[in-house]
């Protein structure tokens, strides 16, 4: 199998899909990664790979104002010590634990959305803010993604309102959205965040003298400033992730418990200071 491309197999069958693009996101970790599209309108990239990135394909996209996107739960067993132990992960799994039940009640697999499915393949609708063409290349501005970073995209569709947008259907256990908490950051982490931008419009100040105005941006510095460069608008997108609790539901009652987030460049620390309450406490810059 080429890198370029994902299989699926179910007893003994299988599919290859080719991926068409990765996920260029702030959230380089699956915790903090909102656990729904659309919770958070955190804004990031889909890169298209060749021949797929070509501008002809997207003639008529800009039309719709969302669109639904394909993709790999590419994490899942990025972290298992042997090949034993990704073999028994890749097993079928027809339970589950859902977040927003507790952590502790079982459903069945296709009755959740859980990442740990047979085809290990994701399906969100996301806003498009814009199709960007760069150097020839079309990268995808996109809002409200639940992917991280590097996430494999397999297919992308315009969303259809009229027939994608059913009002009157029964979400079962997830009828509502969950309610975000409530979270406040200490001045401390206050300032570290401060200082850690200023040092960051320092050393962007440089490189920019340095190249001068020489060419447009590039691919990968359109890429940078949504994945890596931190500003001052990312102390919102950062609440707003962590109002979601990104916590482990069977740990959501610890008090003083600190739980850290990667984001961009920084890991944010934060813990429950009481009941429907976060708090920040940290930001640090990752070295």
């Amino acid at each position: 199998m080429e890198k370029s491309d994902i299989e699926t197999a179910h007893f003994g069958k299988s599919h290859v899909a080719p991926i068409i693009g990765y996920h260029r996101a702030p959230l380089s970790q699956k915790f903090g990664a909102p656990r729904q599209p659309n919770l958070v309108a955190l804004t990031s990239v889909i890169e298209m790979l060749a021949p797929y990135d070509t501008p002809a394909a997207f003639v008529g996209l800009e039309a719709f104002s969302h669109i639904w996107i394909s993709w790999q739960f590419h994490h899942n067993f990025i972290n298992k010590a042997s090949q034993a132990a990704e073999a028994d992960a890749h097993k079928f799994r027809a339970q589950v634990r859902p977040p927003r039940l507790g952590g502790n009640q079982k459903i069945g697999v296709f009755a959740s959305r859980s990442m740990y499915r047979p085809s290990g393949l994701g399906l969100s609708v996301v806003k498009l803010e814009r199709v960007e063409v760069v150097a020839g290349r079309v990268l995808l501005i996109i809002s409200g993604a639940d992917m991280i970073d590097g996430t494999p995209i397999v297919d992308i569709k315009p969303y259809i309102a009229y027939s994608d947008a059913l009002v009157s259907a029964d979400s079962g256990f997830a009828s509502t959205a969950p309610a975000p908490l409530m979270v406040t950051i200490t001045e401390q982490a206050r300032e570290q965040f401060q200082q850690i931008i200023a040092m960051e419009q320092g050393s962007d100040t440089n490189n920019s003298n340095h190249k001068g105005n020489e060419n447009k941006a590039s691919v990968a510095e359109v890429i940078y400033q949504y994945q890596q460069q931190l500003m001052a608008a990312d102390i919102d997108n950062i609440t707003a992730l962590i109002a979601q609790d990104p916590r482990p539901a069977y740990r959501q009652q610890e008090l003083h418990t600190l739980f850290t987030m990667r984001y961009k460049a920084v890991d944010v620390s934060f813990q429950r200071i009481k009941s429907g309450q976060l708090q920040i406490v940290t930001v640090t810059k990752i070295d």
